[in-house]
């Protein structure tokens, strides 16, 4: 009884460090502080719409060091926005934006807040599920990547960007865009 206990105490703890959701690839461990207005996204919480409408204030626990990058995709689109139960599912990319860094010291927990003066190369475009019945929350992934010095988007990671948005698969962006796996990551649900 005691061995069982604790091997399902170990195997949710192995569960909690997840910060993408389970069989997301690549899996990531460290936590991306996403804050929507007042409300800090703890994995898998789950938001409005309204509450996701506005970009939402990024950081990190770790030091804060470098440039970032940062990337929001919905990982439970359909192929058909019009009538999502007629098609098929399908991730979205919704955001991914440049040139973020530590915007001063850290907060009294020990977070640095990221700021970006960069729009892009995909601007803002905030959660908007569709209204379903059965309703179905769609997880929508934060992913933060250490941007390389002098880091130019490769015309077949940028093609990616502009025009496969729907079906988006981040390892094969990762590749194209010559990036190492990410280093901090989060999500939450928001159901149309």
């Amino acid at each position: 009884m005691k061995g069982s206990s604790i091997l399902s105490a170990l195997a949710l703890a192995g569960v909690s460090a997840a910060q993408t959701p389970a069989g997301f690839t690549p899996a990531v461990e460290q936590k991306l502080e996403v804050t929507f207005g007042t409300k800090s996204v703890t994995p898998g919480l789950a938001l409005t719409k309204q509450e996701t409408s506005r970009q939402p204030t990024i950081g990190l626990s770790i030091p804060a060091n470098g440039t970032y990058l940062w990337m929001m995709i919905d990982l439970d689109a359909s192929t058909n926005f019009v009538n999502p139960g007629a098609g098929q599912p399908a991730t979205y990319l919704h955001t991914v934006i440049r040139d973020f860094k530590a915007s001063g010291t850290a907060s009294a927990e020990g977070v640095s807040e990221l700021k970006s003066t960069a729009t892009g190369p995909v601007a803002w475009f905030g959660p908007a599920p569709p209204a379903q019945n059965p309703p179905h929350p769609h997880r929508y992934t934060n992913l933060l990547w250490e941007q390389p010095a002098n880091w130019q988007i490769p015309a077949a990671a940028n093609q990616m960007l502009q025009s496969q948005k729907s079906g988006f698969n981040v390892p094969k962006f990762i590749t194209a865009a010559g990036l190492q796996n990410p280093i901090a990551a989060n999500y939450f649900n928001v159901t149309g």
